[in-house]
């Protein structure tokens, strides 16, 4: 469970205040339909021909009883065959123009709600890459795709049948209560008894509707998101056997699901036949009261045989607002809570953005300072503390440490991928904060740990990062990076198409790709963010050449565990507890026989290597104090 809180989601354990994605809001929310408005100003001439479209097609429906009551007392009691054909021929009219109203109004209403629907998606799309990177630490990548796939065609929805439909159908009873007072009031009155009841009914019946609706979508995201971990873990789950067990946990979700949503079909089979009900009784009392006055020929009575057939047939027509605000009302609250999460996400402020006085960044030399950097990405939980760090152009910089030292987080702020809670991080002197964003990531290469492959070939993901890039520079990028030669060996070469995040390569395949895209944007800072460690020690080999050409000329951090990674940097710094603690080249570092000796014995020493041969494990990720 979760709540949105200043900038995002937050998360809550068990028994935790929050609503869920799937909590369904309420039937009309005033707040949202405003906050809709702005979007169907470019389409007020589609919005007029769809409402005028909607009164012509109410009008025909709902005159045609009338002319039908007409045609009964006026022509067909009195032998007037000429009025008869000519009624005939009004309700064909009235047909044409009925269905003619319908599909103008259809056709309208769905270019509106399908370009309101271009129009949101591409909205939020734009805005969640604006937002920081705290907003995704908060939020998952589910519950994200949640909201510009399915609130935002939920709106669509809404927008292009819901709102539209409801306003046709008490169109329509306005003018059924016209037609029913003109032709004779008495019997209106008659008819209208049954709405106090109605409206009980519904009172009580939304109550427990609601409560069974909601049920029925918590429990269904219980069972997505269950069935989700089981799909994700599966390779987990049956290394350890669970297969039965989990079978069982889901059987009890589905089951729970299953109860929940009979429950809510309970809840929407109850009422339609109350409503129904409510219809053959007003009816009844129509074709009583009615009846009754014309035996015993009361002449003040306006009522004769077509008025009742009239009324009967109106009666049916009262009662259609209600019959599709039950079929419509799980739509509408959907709709609601979907229109609420969407603008809470566009209304979510990114917390990097470029100062007023923002620069460009020309040609830098790479020099970076860290000014007495605090950071917390929680408050109250310090990650770097009083962090004070020079770092020449062209210097090639590795961090060690312990996992959590806050390596990452160095260069996470060197990217200002985050602001800096106090200090100031600056490049050739200049504060990130007083740089334009855009300006910075273009003198910034980085690789992570994990490397990410978009969807489309090998050349279009080295081009990632410059568009404009050649053939021949791509090629070179991959050369220098030792990547063509097993790109050559493809059917398709820099064309081959990359399959979901590229697993039709290997790891190091993919590693490499990263390297070359990487390059190619030719940065002046190269971040590595323990871009060797998912990769065997022949690959490793490969990238070490790689890495030897790509922090040439470049300033660079390297994070790493790997010595054979780190040693050959300018300079080695030991990161533990958010604070720097040692620093120098490796050969200094074994020299003070300080914390970096002491894990490098560990490694090497403790597996049987020799300390003056590095081999080729892992610096150990222990604490310093293990």
């Amino acid at each position: 469970m979760g709540q949105w809180g200043a900038g995002g989601w937050s998360h809550h354990g068990p028994g935790g205040g929050g609503r869920l994605d799937d909590e369904l809001g309420k039937v009309y929310d005033h707040s949202v339909v405003m906050r809709l408005l702005p979007y169907l100003k470019p389409y007020k001439w589609q919005a007029a021909v769809a409402l005028l479209a909607m009164l012509v097609a109410v009008g025909a429906q709902s005159s045609q009883p009338f002319l039908i009551g007409l045609a009964i007392d006026e022509f067909i009691k009195g032998g007037n065959t000429s009025g008869l054909d000519r009624v005939g021929i009004a309700l064909v009219a009235l047909a044409v123009f009925g269905w003619a109203g319908q599909y103008v109004q259809q056709v309208a209403t769905a270019f509106m709600g399908h370009r309101m629907l271009l129009q949101l998606r591409n909205q939020m799309f734009a805005h969640i890459h604006k937002l920081s990177l705290s907003f995704l630490d908060r939020n998952e990548v589910g519950r994200i795709m949640s909201r510009v796939q399915n609130d935002v065609t939920m709106m669509q929805e809404l927008l292009s049948s819901g709102f539209l439909t409801i306003l046709s159908d008490f169109a329509g009873l306005g003018l059924v209560i016209f037609f029913l007072l003109y032709m004779d009031v008495t019997l209106a009155l008659v008819t209208f008894t049954v709405v106090p009841v109605l409206i009980i009914v519904m009172f009580i019946w939304q109550g427990y509707a609601r409560i069974a609706f909601s049920r029925a979508r918590a429990a269904l995201a219980i069972v997505n998101a269950n069935l989700q971990e089981n799909v994700s873990g599966v390779r987990v789950i049956q290394s350890l056997s669970r297969e039965e067990e989990n079978s069982r946990r889901f059987n009890a979700v589905n089951a729970d699901n299953l109860s929940a949503n009979v429950q809510a079909g309970r809840m929407s089979a109850a009422i339609m036949p109350v409503v129904e009900m409510l219809v053959a009784v007003a009816t009844a009392l129509v074709v009583l009261v009615g009846g009754l006055r014309i035996i015993n020929g009361d002449v003040a009575a306006a009522a004769g045989v077509g008025t009742i057939v009239a009324f009967a047939l109106y009666v049916q027509r009262f009662f259609d607002p209600v019959r599709d605000l039950v079929m419509q009302y799980t739509q509408l609250q959907r709709a609601m809570a979907g229109g609420q999460r969407i603008f809470e996400v566009l209304d979510t402020q990114p917390e990097i953005v470029d100062a007023p006085d923002a620069v460009d960044l020309g040609d830098i030399g790479g020099a970076v300072e860290f000014r007495d950097v605090s950071f917390a990405y929680v408050p109250e939980t310090p990650v770097l503390e009083h962090v004070n760090l020079v770092v020449q152009p062209g210097e090639t910089i590795a961090l060690v440490g312990p996992t959590g030292a806050g390596k990452s987080t160095i260069t996470a702020l060197v990217a200002r991928f985050y602001d800096v809670t106090d200090g100031a991080v600056l490049i050739d002197g200049i504060d990130v904060r007083r740089i334009k964003h855009a300006s910075l990531t273009r003198r910034l290469g980085i690789v992570l740990q994990d490397p990410f492959l978009f969807s489309g070939t090998i050349g279009e993901n080295i081009r990632y990062g410059r568009l404009d890039a050649s053939d021949a520079e791509i090629e070179a990028a991959a050369r220098a990076v030792g990547a063509h030669d097993f790109i050559a060996r493809l059917p398709d070469n820099y064309n081959t198409y990359l399959q979901e995040r590229g697993q039709n390569l290997s790891v190091g395949q993919r590693q490499l790709i990263s390297f070359a895209r990487a390059i190619l944007a030719e940065p002046r800072i190269l971040i590595l963010d323990e871009a060797t460690a998912n990769v065997d020690t022949v690959t490793e080999a490969l990238i070490q050449r790689a890495l030897h050409g790509m922090v040439r000329n470049r300033t660079s951090f390297i994070i790493a565990h790997r010595l054979s990674t780190i040693r050959d940097a300018d300079r080695i710094l030991v990161v533990d507890q958010g604070r720097i603690i040692e620093a120098g080249s490796h050969e200094e570092l074994l020299a003070l026989d300080g914390t970096y000796a002491r894990l490098y014995r560990m490694t090497y020493v403790t597996n049987g290597a020799s300390p003056a041969s590095p081999g080729e494990g892992e610096l150990a990720q222990a604490s310093p104090s293990a």
